[in-house]
């Protein structure tokens, strides 16, 4: 049997199905991920939204209070955040209504 022979086979047998084993999640995609509503309200809550991130929850911040009542305020807060998010890999981004989305390593944010 030539190679070419073997070619004409290969559309004429039957097709072989092999079933997989179902993978069960492991580590922290098989615990719940909690999606929170927090407020801004000035550099004091960097601290616990950082605790938050950590223990796996996905962010919804709201900052129109704190841009409204402070700009420079909420513009040295945005930037800790934003050097926090860089230095432990997380994912920030801002959406419509005046709200900050903050992901941890394991989810990320497409734009």
């Amino acid at each position: 049997m030539g190679f070419i022979d073997y070619l004409r086979g290969l559309g004429r047998g039957e097709e072989e199905q092999i079933e997989l084993p179902v993978e069960e999640a492991v580590g922290e995609a098989a615990e719940k991920v909690t999606v929170r509503i927090e407020n801004l309200t000035g550099v004091n809550d960097v601290e616990r939204i950082e605790r938050l991130i950590k223990a796996g929850n996905i962010l919804f911040l709201k900052v129109t209070d704190l841009q409204r009542r402070d700009l420079g305020q909420f513009k040295q807060t945005i930037e800790m955040l934003k050097r926090r998010c860089v230095r432990f890999g997380w994912d920030i981004v801002g959406i419509e209504g005046g709200y900050m989305v903050i992901t941890p390593k394991f989810a990320k944010i497409m734009r």
